[in-house]
């Protein structure tokens, strides 16, 4: 559903921001890339929703190369990002059917977006609350619904967990995990190692734009997740003091 094959980006100032990236993401799968800031987690997701161009390599959606066919890839793709972008002066109902309907979706009552909304975790009380006084929980929480509304088979979700409560990200991974029961192809990035061993099928640490290792679930089930972050992500002479 989602693959990236040797996908790699230059910027202008001779920076690498992702370098060589080989990856694919299939149905009823998360795959998180895991990786401080500045690791190329969100370089990846932006070449994927065509906000960037590659230097060289592809990335695919469904098959559709996003390069060269961005408008039909993005109609298999949701998005959402670490820092969603709402009208505030809107009600979450209102924000929600503005954005259905901008997805292509006018076959959905009010009944249909409440049922959404309550699903993901929001409050009843907060359907009809202007969205400028909503926490970045709550903020999350509807940008989640804006993107599971277009019914699109793969999303892409940068830095979901990021300010989040203990409570919020609890129910933000128990949606996805029922995202996942529908078959969903998520490509998420995140830095919390904790949230991305108990969510992820898949794990890839990146430092630096380079993928540096991918591990299964299975194959983390007896791995200290920490220690092998670390293993990868500092310099050999700090890991050996980080361990003892």
């Amino acid at each position: 559903m989602l693959e990236a094959k040797s996908l790699t980006k230059v910027y202008p100032n001779g920076t690498k921001g992702l370098d060589s990236l080989d990856l694919q993401v299939q149905p009823g799968e998360v795959f998180c890339l895991l990786g401080a800031n500045g690791a190329g987690k969100t370089t990846a997701i932006n070449l994927f929703l065509n906000f960037l161009e590659p230097t060289s390599g592809s990335c695919s959606v469904n098959g559709i190369d996003v390069a060269k066919d961005p408008l039909e890839a993005k109609k298999h793709l949701a998005y959402l990002s670490e820092n969603v972008q709402l009208y505030g002066s809107f009600t979450a109902l209102d924000n929600l059917d503005f954005f259905a309907r901008i997805a292509g979706r006018s076959d959905l009552a009010e009944d249909d977006y409440r049922r959404l909304l309550l699903s993901v975790g929001l409050p009843e009380r907060a359907c009809d609350q202007r969205v400028r006084n909503f926490s970045k929980g709550m903020r999350q929480k509807l940008g989640i619904a804006i993107a599971i509304v277009k019914d699109a088979p793969a999303m892409l979700l940068d830095e979901p967990l990021s300010g989040l409560d203990p409570q919020a990200a609890a129910e933000l991974v128990a949606t996805l995990r029922t995202l996942r029961e529908q078959g969903k192809a998520l490509l998420l990035s995140t830095h919390d190692i904790f949230r991305a061993k108990e969510l992820a099928d898949r794990i890839a640490i990146m430092k630096n734009g380079r993928k540096l290792m991918e591990r299964t679930r299975e194959e983390l089930v007896h791995e200290d997740l920490e220690k092998l972050y670390l293993k990868y992500i500092l310099p050999q002479k700090t890991t050996a003091l980080a361990e003892g």
